[in-house]
């Protein structure tokens, strides 16, 4: 645990703590898996303020002023009161796990997504909780295979695409890869989206591109996901 911080007497300067990694693949505070896992582990007063300050974060992006007395009434907490309070405890706990940083002395640094728990904090749950995040890790696990597999699908039609293949022909060349059959058509229908796209741009826009045919069969199949 990281020295305790002190913190003002009136109010803190809330700021958001970019961090790439875990804004990218971390747990909204406010998300089931932080009430079931993480509850337990920095108590109720800390993740009830967690999520309070990642609400303010949400309304204003670049930062806001947070009233640590009208704070900490609001949550239930009393007054701000002194060191040892519920709510400045609440406090220095999001700092002692690494979910905040006192950076001068009157602001403060809130990460907007938590990390899941590490194997130490789960080995303290009660048993049954560490049963449901070995299903969860499970879970996520399963989750990750099959985005990674769409994403490998959608390359290999949109290199089939690039290479002179029409949309019919790359599905079945996907299927025969043995892909599975609906993930087989809406990569391709994905690809052949993006090669008009491609096709056009590279045309500067032009009619002829624009015009590029979907194949009759496959009308209204070819305008799959444009999200990558």
């Amino acid at each position: 645990m990281k020295t305790s911080p002190v913190f003002p007497a009136d109010s803190l300067t809330i700021r958001p703590w970019p961090d790439s990694v875990i804004d990218a693949v971390g747990i909204d505070p406010r998300s089931h898996y932080v009430e079931t896992f993480w509850l337990g582990v920095l108590g109720p007063s800390t993740t009830w303020l967690l999520r309070r300050l990642v609400n303010g974060l949400e309304a204003s992006p670049a930062g806001y002023d947070l009233d640590l007395t009208d704070t900490a009434r609001q949550l239930g907490l009393g007054d701000k009161g002194g060191r040892h309070s519920p709510f400045v405890r609440a406090l220095t706990r999001c700092v002692q796990f690494d979910l905040a940083q006192l950076v001068d002395g009157r602001t403060l640094a809130v990460r907007r997504k938590l990390p899941p728990l590490n194997r130490r904090q789960v080995a303290h749950l009660p048993e049954t909780l560490q049963d449901l995040h070995r299903d969860w890790q499970e879970s996520q696990v399963g989750v990750r295979g099959v985005e990674a597999m769409r994403r490998r699908s959608r390359q290999l039609a949109l290199s089939l695409l690039e290479l002179g293949d029409d949309l019919e022909t790359a599905e079945r060349q996907l299927l025969r890869w043995r892909f599975h059959p609906a993930m087989a058509h809406e990569s391709a229908a994905w690809a052949w989206a993006r090669h008009r796209q491609a096709l056009a741009a590279a045309a500067g826009g032009s009619a002829e591109a624009d015009a590029v045919p979907v194949p009759a069969a496959l009308a209204g199949r070819a305008a799959g996901p444009d999200a990558a």
